[in-house]
C-alpha cells in the first residue's frame, strides 16, 4: 500500500466529515487536519507533532519555521515536538539523537473523536528494535491532543517491561510571537532555575522573565501556570500543567539561531519555547505496569 492509499484508508476509518480529515501534508507526510467552529489545527503522525492551532477569532498560536525539513527521521522545527525519553543530549551517548527518538518516529493514529471540548486526536507509539538500539526501556507512549478553544495535550507513558523505567519528558511548545524582545513571561518570580547557557548553574528568577539574550532555563518545582504577554499581537498565551514539575524556557537568540539550518533568517525573534516537562531531578520512574500522565493546556486571551 503506498502513502496515498494509506492516508485515504486512515481518513476512511477515522475522519469526521467537515470536522477532521486525514490527508497528506508537507513532504507527503500524513497529518490530521481539524476544521471546526472552535479552531483550526494540524497534527502529523511524524512524531505525533501538533504543528498548528488557530482558535476562532485569533491568529496562529504555534510557530513553525519556514525551513522545517519534512522528511522521515528528521525533527520538525516548530509546533510541539515531544521530547522522550531524555531531554537535550543523552548524558552517556553524544551520538544519540537530541531530545530522544520519538519526535522523529512515525506514530500510529488511534482515534479521532468529537467531544464537548473540541476534536480529540489520539496517537501512540511503542518501544521496538529501533528504540532499543538507543535505550533499553520497554514502553507504550500515547499523546491525546484536544483541539478546541483551548489546546489540551496529555502525554501518557506506561512501563510495559519487567524492570523500573526512568525517563525525562517535555512538550517542547514553540509559541508564536511578534517580537520576543518585547515579550514578558509571568509566573516564575522567585523560582530557582538551572541556566544551561551558564554550565547549568542554579539561579533565582527575580520578577518576570524578559529575554534579551540566548535563554535555556529549567525552572524547578513549578506545577503552576505561566503566561506570555505579547504586546504587538495584543494577546496572552497561558500554559497550565498537570504532573509537570519543571518548566523549560528556551530561545537560541541570534547567535544560536545561526547554527540551526532549519530555522529561517531572523525567525528566532518570532517564538519562545515554554514547556511542560519533567527533566533532570524531576525525571519520572515507573514500576512495571505503572503509568504516568503529564498534561499541558494552552489558552489565549486578549490583552
Amino acid at each position: 500500500m503506498n502513502a496515498t492509499d494509506t492516508v485515504a484508508e486512515l481518513d476512511r476509518r477515522f475522519g469526521i466529515p467537515n470536522r477532521a480529515s486525514v490527508c497528506e501534508g508537507n513532504g507527503a507526510m500524513p497529518r490530521v487536519r481539524i476544521t471546526s467552529s472552535l479552531c483550526e489545527g494540524e497534527m502529523y503522525l511524524h512524531g505525533a507533532q501538533v504543528t498548528s492551532w488557530k482558535p476562532a477569532n485569533t491568529g496562529e498560536v504555534l510557530f513553525l519555521s519556514t525551513k522545517s525539513r519534512w522528511q522521515e527521521g528528521v525533527a520538525i522545527r516548530g509546533g510541539i515536538p515531544i521530547c522522550f525519553p531524555w531531554f537535550r543530549g543523552k548524558v552517556d551517548d553524544p551520538h544519540a539523537p537530541a531530545h530522544g527518538f520519538v519526535r522523529t518516529k512515525p506514530w500510529e493514529l488511534g482515534s479521532i473523536v468529537e467531544t464537548g471540548s473540541g476534536i480529540a486526536v489520539g496517537m501512540f507509539t511503542e518501544s521496538d528494535e529501533t528504540t532499543q538500539r538507543w535505550w533499553p526501556g520497554t514502553f507504550r507512549l500515547v499523546l491525546n491532543a484536544t483541539f478546541g478553544s483551548d489546546l489540551t495535550l496529555e502525554l501518557a507513558c506506561t512501563n510495559t517491561g519487567t524492570t523500573p523505567l526512568t525517563f525525562e519528558e517535555a512538550l517542547h511548545t514553540y509559541n508564536r510571537l511578534a517580537d520576543i524582545r518585547k515579550v514578558r513571561l509571568h509566573g516564575l518570580d522567585t523560582v530557582h532555575f538551572l541556566d544551561n547557557t551558564d554550565a547549568n548553574r542554579e539561579k533565582v528568577q527575580r520578577g518576570d522573565v524578559v529575554m534579551a539574550s540566548q535563554t535555556d532555563n529549567a525552572y524547578l518545582n513549578t506545577p503552576g501556570p505561566v503566561e506570555l504577554t505579547d504586546p504587538d499581537t495584543h494577546r496572552r498565551i497561558q500554559l497550565s500543567k498537570g504532573n509537570s514539575l519543571t518548566t523549560v524556557v528556551w530561545n537560541p537568540w541570534r547567535e544560536g539561531a545561526g547554527a540551526l539550518q532549519d530555522l529561517g533568517d531572523g525567525e528566532w525573534t518570532n517564538f519562545a519555547c515554554v514547556e511542560a516537562s519533567n527533566i533532570l531531578g524531576a525525571a519520572v520512574t515507573l514500576a512495571p505496569g505503572q503509568e504516568h500522565r503529564m498534561t499541558a493546556v494552552i489558552s489565549v486571551t486578549k490583552l
